[in-house]
């Protein structure tokens, strides 16, 4: 329903120290209709990256063509199989030891988005510009954040980084430049603050003086947001409070986290403001996600789910063993079996955001309609680091360019910077070759 005024594309609720963006409208429509991309909204990309490899014996299905069921650890996205694209047989061929430098698992991570094999030199770390950032460079101008990049876990933080250049691969993904990365952000408060504050970083103590006199974020923009009621139909006053309201659930969830953080041993070292519970952790970066998305803030995400490594172990589902030395299984069925249930849980995560994103609706589909949700590894078999056949999955249906519900299989050695430039073609960025890519993928377009 169009409503009796027009609302720009670049409206904000405004109040003392932040703006909020806001969803796509009904009443934005004419807005959009004029932009850049006539008749479409706009088209998001996140890259999705977990560590250590994974158990391809059960990610792997034994058919190629439409899905159907799918093995173990991905059954968590059972449901939503026609909104998938399994890719296989893709390689990284320069995380292997071509040259000196990084180790397999910086390299695994250092290559992933750049294509390049990571190394040293005498003065500084070297690895590659990634494709995000390509893509970011040519969308940043359209958004509040030409790019975010958001993690889980720091090996600086666990205690086991060997160095620094090993800690520039391991724990980032994304790179400006050669020289470059760009840090993720660990932080559920330091990223709402990022997304809708004035953008100030504040201190631990900082930030504890000034809980004691914090409001909602919603309380300072209350006199906009009624004020933006009085013009929009029913429509979009009910998806300007289901918007709003998520907004204050990501609160909610943040200051639960802080005073469960609390509660812990006060001997125990814990970064401010992280979730102990990892599926929390991720909830809660991945729901800021999503609201970035919906707002328009960015159209571009790097998500590193715990950094390359990793060694965290999963209490929650009653494994104390670390994850990375499980990974070097020597074939004992105990050790593997709680590798995939590792792999499974993470899954499990992402399922629920996906099915988050294909719950709001946006213009003439979902935001997953209108997103490109890449999740992978560097690394297929942890136990021998081995970095072809990777596990590769696109959700979302790309503005309806991707035909999606399938499993497609390529020739052995295909490199993933193939898959790069479909994905830069589809954000805007038409490149000849990346990196080691030979040639766009076949079999990923609708038509």
């Amino acid at each position: 329903m169009i409503t009796r005024k027009t609302l720009s594309r670049r409206t904000l609720l405004r109040g003392v120290g932040t703006a909020i963006a806001l969803p796509v409208f009904d009443a934005m429509s004419p807005a959009l209709a004029s932009s850049s991309i006539p008749g479409k909204t706009p088209l998001r990309l996140a890259v999705v990256y977990v560590p250590n490899g994974i158990e391809m014996r059960y990610w792997n299905p034994d058919y190629e063509g439409k899905l159907g069921e799918l093995p173990r650890i991905l059954k968590p996205l059972q449901p939503f199989k026609d909104d998938l694209l399994l890719l296989t047989n893709l390689t990284q061929n320069n995380g292997r030891a071509l040259l000196d430098g990084a180790g397999d698992h910086g390299r695994c991570c250092g290559a992933y988005l750049t294509g390049v094999h990571p190394r040293k030199s005498a003065v500084d770390i070297q690895a590659g510009v990634s494709c995000d950032q390509l893509i970011a460079n040519h969308l940043g101008s359209q958004t509040r954040f030409p790019s975010l990049e958001v993690g889980l876990e720091d090996s600086r933080q666990a205690g086991d980084c060997d160095s620094g250049y090993s800690c520039a691969y391991t724990n980032n993904l994304a790179w400006r430049s050669e020289t470059q990365p760009l840090p993720p952000i660990l932080d559920p408060r330091t990223l709402f603050e990022r997304l809708f504050g004035k953008g100030v970083e504040l201190s631990p103590e900082a930030r504890a003086r000034q809980a004691k006199f914090r409001r909602s974020i919603l309380d300072f923009v209350r006199e906009d947001t009624r004020k933006l009621q009085g013009d929009l139909g029913p429509t979009d006053r009910r998806k300007l409070d289901e918007y709003l309201s998520s907004i204050r659930d990501i609160e909610r969830q943040i200051e639960r986290a802080e005073h469960d953080n609390a509660q812990i041993d006060p001997g125990m070292e814990k970064p401010y403001g992280i979730p102990a519970d990892f599926a929390e952790h991720f909830k809660l970066m991945t729901d800021m996600i999503t609201v970035a998305f919906q707002a328009d803030l960015s159209r571009v995400v790097t998500f590193l789910v715990t950094r390359e490594g990793s060694s965290r172990p999963y209490r929650e589902i009653g494994i104390s063993d670390g994850h990375h030395p499980l990974t070097h299984h020597r074939n004992d069925p105990d050790m593997i079996e709680k590798v995939a249930q590792i792999n499974a849980y993470q899954v499990r995560q992402f399922a629920a955001w996906i099915e988050k994103l294909k719950s709001i609706q946006e213009g003439d589909g979902t935001l997953l309609d209108h997103s490109m949700i890449t999740y992978g590894a560097g690394l297929s078999d942890g136990n021998r680091h081995t970095h072809d056949d990777l596990p590769v999955l696109i959700a979302g249906r790309a503005n309806g360019t991707l035909k999606t519900g399938r499993r497609v299989v390529y020739r052995r050695e295909t490199p993933i910077t193939n898959l790069y430039l479909n994905l830069m073609d589809r954000m805007g960025v038409h490149a000849e070759h990346f990196a080691d890519s030979t040639g766009r993928l076949d079999g990923l377009d609708l038509a």
